[in-house]
């Protein structure tokens, strides 16, 4: 699972051909052995549980980066390399 950002102790990942458990483009976020796959599309948690203030933080993130994260998404469904996408500042 290549990591693509990390910022403020958050992980962000995206899975290689990872469109088949919730079949639309999303995340999957650690922090403080807590998980979660959120939606690209709207933030929202899909499986899993972060702490609020950590997913007020990756929904800002994913508001900013909202097109390269949908381009990442596109290559990892190609089986191609990510790209590193800037942290939240």
């Amino acid at each position: 699972m290549p990591t693509i950002s990390m910022f403020y102790g958050i992980l962000v990942s995206i899975l290689y051909e990872d469109n088949e458990r919730h079949h639309l483009p999303h995340i999957h976020v650690r922090y403080s052995g807590e998980k979660a796959s959120i939606s690209i599309a709207d933030g929202l948690i899909l499986a899993g549980s972060l702490p609020s203030r950590q997913l007020k933080m990756v929904q800002a993130w994913i508001e900013i980066h909202k097109d390269e994260l949908y381009a990442d998404w596109e290559l990892a469904v190609s089986g191609e390399e990510l790209f590193r996408i800037e942290p939240l500042r």
